[in-house]
């Protein structure tokens, strides 16, 4: 009995050293798991922040070149842009009163059009028909004032409503370029562009507006009566029997033909300078085509119909529902206002002269940049 516990006690022993010994065989091996796992992880780990750098810093990149391709005015560049106002327009403010909170009923009357033309005091009684009839319909109007004579006006009761630009011996087409930038009559629908000479007794500003609205013209201009008016282009004249028209039909036989397959001026797609009126975004071409050292604009009109947004024979066109009396009075360049009546030299000849002379350097300045344009390709050849 006593050797069988002896011997169960040896045998215990045995188990107890050899547990032992595989505990001490395992400690290495689990050291060696260890420390392979502590480097598998930590290279993981590596790997995992390498990613996510990267990829933070193609955020960061792609947010940088958002901000490259963001399209600023130039200048403003140093500035937030939500701080940026790259627009304006002719609203008059007074210097003590805060401006009206708007409201749906205000702005639908806030002013959606603008009026303006070149004025000279002998004419303000012409003037001042137009100018009632077009504050009426709720335009902004602006005068300008190629005489330099600007306090006689005050006797109109409508004298504070416009705004008065005034410099003297300059032309429509000088003022248009120096104070109507696009960016200023930006809110404005339509621009018209008128001289002085013309009479508006059958001409209503909103029947209008809503004629060329549904007909689709970019460009247009009331037409003339012909039994009142000095009509230069036959294009121009009033028929009877539409509210529109966008080309003439002329025989060969009486110079340059102009039949219904006509594409270009002056057979369609023209209208002439005196009394045009601009879509917000035809005027912003043909601002832009307008040269700043050839103020009478002559050969503009032939090239209205690349601002016409498309198809110049369909969204440039005359409204014979709407139309005018042109009374062809040659004010601009009459008598010097600088100088003494009985000395005052009339330099209507001399105006005249230079047109024609600014017409050949516009007509040339044209070819040279078709030629030189080697991106810009012609949308009506």
């Amino acid at each position: 009995m006593q050797k069988m516990n002896t011997h169960s006690r040896e045998i215990l022993e045995a188990d107890s050293k050899s547990k032992r010994s595989c505990l001490c065989g395992m400690v290495p091996t689990v050291s060696l798991l260890c420390v392979v796992l502590l480097f598998t992880s930590s290279f993981f780990v590596q790997c995992y922040n390498e990613k996510l750098l990267r990829w933070r810093m193609n955020i960061q990149k792609l947010g940088k070149d958002n901000c490259k391709n963001q399209c600023r005015p130039g200048g403003s560049h140093a500035l937030p842009e939500g701080i940026i106002s790259d627009t304006s327009n002719l609203e008059m403010r007074h210097l003590w009163d805060l401006p009206v909170t708007k409201t749906i009923e205000n702005k639908e009357n806030a002013a959606t059009n603008l009026f303006a033309m070149a004025v000279g005091i002998k004419q303000k009684d012409l003037v001042n028909k137009m100018v009632k009839k077009f504050l009426a319909s709720n335009f902004v109007v602006m005068l300008f004032h190629y005489d330099g004579i600007v306090d006689e006006w005050n006797d109109f009761e409508w004298n504070n409503q416009v705004i008065h630009v005034s410099v003297a011996n300059q032309s429509k087409w000088w003022f248009a370029k120096r104070f109507l930038h696009p960016d200023i009559v930006a809110e404005y629908g339509y621009i018209f562009l008128w001289d002085e000479d013309l009479g508006v007794e059958h001409f209503n500003p909103d029947k209008y507006i809503s004629i060329i609205k549904s007909e689709g013209l970019e460009i247009s201009q009331p037409a003339l009566d012909t039994e009142n008016s000095e009509v230069h282009h036959q294009i121009t004249a009033r028929g009877r029997r539409s509210n529109v028209h966008r080309r003439i039909y002329k025989p060969v036989g009486s110079g340059k033909g102009c039949d219904g397959s006509s594409t270009a001026p002056p057979c369609t797609g023209w209208v002439e300078m005196m009394a045009p009126v601009f879509s917000r975004a035809s005027w912003r071409c043909v601002w832009y085509m307008i040269q700043n050292d050839l103020i009478h604009a002559w050969g503009l009109d032939m090239q209205l119909g690349y601002c016409a947004q498309g198809d110049r024979t369909k969204n440039v066109g005359v409204v014979d529902a709407e139309y005018i009396v042109h009374y062809g009075h040659p004010t601009l360049g009459g008598s010097d206002v600088n100088e003494v009546s009985s000395q005052a030299k009339n330099h209507r000849v001399d105006v005249r002269r230079l047109s024609y002379r600014e017409l050949q350097v516009f007509r040339k300045r044209w070819q040279k940049a078709v030629e030189e344009d080697e991106c810009w390709v012609d949308p009506f050849q």
